[in-house]
C-alpha cells in the first residue's frame, strides 16, 4: 500500500467575518485549483514551483505569495520533500473596505505571484503572532484590545500590499481628526472599539488613520491603548492595589499579561514597583 505524503495543516479563524488562515506543512503537490478569496503568505522553510494566472513561479523560505480571487494555481515541493508555509485568506468585501468599495468586482489584482518585500514580511509576521495572541486570550477582558492589535496588522498588510504590488489606484488623501480617535480610547481603556469605528469617527480610512494616529502620537492606537493601561496600572499599583486586581482593572487578559506589557515599557516588574 502506498503511504501518503507527509501533510499537516491548520485552518485558523480571525477576528472579523471574511478572513481566515492557515498553516501547513506539506509534503502534497496540489493539482490545479482556484480560491474565491484574495491570499497573502509567507513561505517559512522549504521551496514551491507552482503555476499561476501571472505565469510559473518558484518561491523559496522568506517569500511572500500571493493569489487573486479566481485565480488558476497548482503547487509542489521544489528541492526537498516538503514546504512549510502560513496563509491568510480575505474575501473581496473585506478588500472593498480597504479601498471604499472599488473592489467589489475583483478589478484589483496583485500584480505578482512571488514577493520580496522585508517590510511586508516582518508585518505578516506581527499580524500572525497577533493572531495566535487573540486566539490563547479569546475569552477573557483583553479580547478586545487583542482584535483592534490584529485589525491594525492586517490593515497594514493589505495598505503594503495595495500600495506597492496591485492594479489599486492610489486612494486620496483627506482631512480627518485623529484627536476624536485618542480621547475614544482614554474614555474607555476596558473596551476597545474596533478599527472601523474608530476610522468612522476620524472620518478616515483604516490605514490613513493609522499613518496619521501614529505621526502625530508616535505609535498606532493599538500601542497607545497599552501604554494607557499600562500608566494605570502603575497608579493603582502606587495607591496599594494588588497585583491580580490591578491587571483586572487595567484591562489586562491577566497578571502575566500586564507583567509583560508593564515590563516592556518602564524597564521594571509591576511586582518592582509595588515593593519600591
Amino acid at each position: 500500500m502506498k503511504t501518503p505524503p507527509d501533510h499537516r495543516s491548520q485552518v485558523f479563524g480571525t477576528p472579523w467575518e471574511g478572513v481566515h488562515g492557515t498553516a501547513m506543512d506539506s509534503a502534497r503537490h496540489y493539482g490545479r485549483h482556484w480560491h474565491s478569496t484574495y491570499g497573502v503568505g509567507l513561505l517559512d522553510h522549504g521551496a514551491q514551483s507552482s503555476a499561476s494566472g501571472r505565469g510559473k513561479v518558484d518561491a523559496y523560505a522568506g517569500d511572500l505569495i500571493t493569489t487573486n480571487p479566481g485565480e488558476v494555481h497548482d503547487g509542489r515541493p521544489l528541492g526537498g520533500p516538503s514546504r512549510r508555509w502560513r496563509m491568510v485568506y480575505f474575501d473581496a468585501a473585506v478588500m472593498a473596505g480597504m479601498l471604499g468599495g472599488a473592489a467589489m468586482d475583483g478589478s484589483v489584482e496583485f500584480t505578482r505571484p512571488v514577493l520580496k518585500d522585508l517590510r511586508l514580511v516582518q508585518t505578516l509576521r506581527r499580524l500572525f503572532t497577533r493572531l495566535d495572541d487573540w486566539r490563547n486570550c479569546a475569552a477573557s477582558a483583553s479580547a478586545s484590545a487583542e482584535a483592534l492589535a490584529c485589525e491594525e496588522s492586517l490593515v497594514e498588510v493589505c495598505g503594503l500590499l495595495l500600495g506597492g504590488h496591485s492594479t489599486a489606484v492610489p486612494q486620496p488623501e483627506i482631512d480627518g481628526d485623529v484627536r476624536l480617535v485618542r480621547e475614544r480610547l482614554a474614555d474607555d481603556l476596558l473596551a476597545a472599539p474596533t478599527l472601523d469605528e474608530l476610522a468612522a469617527m476620524a472620518g478616515l480610512g483604516k490605514f490613513q488613520l493609522l499613518r496619521r494616529f501614529q505621526k502625530a502620537y508616535g505609535v498606532p492606537p493599538y500601542a497607545w491603548l497599552l501604554l494607557q493601561r499600562a500608566e494605570r496600572a502603575r497608579a493603582l499599583i502606587r495607591r496599594g492595589t494588588n497585583l491580580a486586581d490591578t491587571a483586572a482593572a487595567s484591562g489586562f487578559a491577566d497578571q502575566s499579561h500586564m507583567t509583560r506589557i508593564f515590563t516592556r515599557h518602564f524597564g521594571f516588574t509591576p511586582g518592582a514597583w509595588q515593593r519600591a
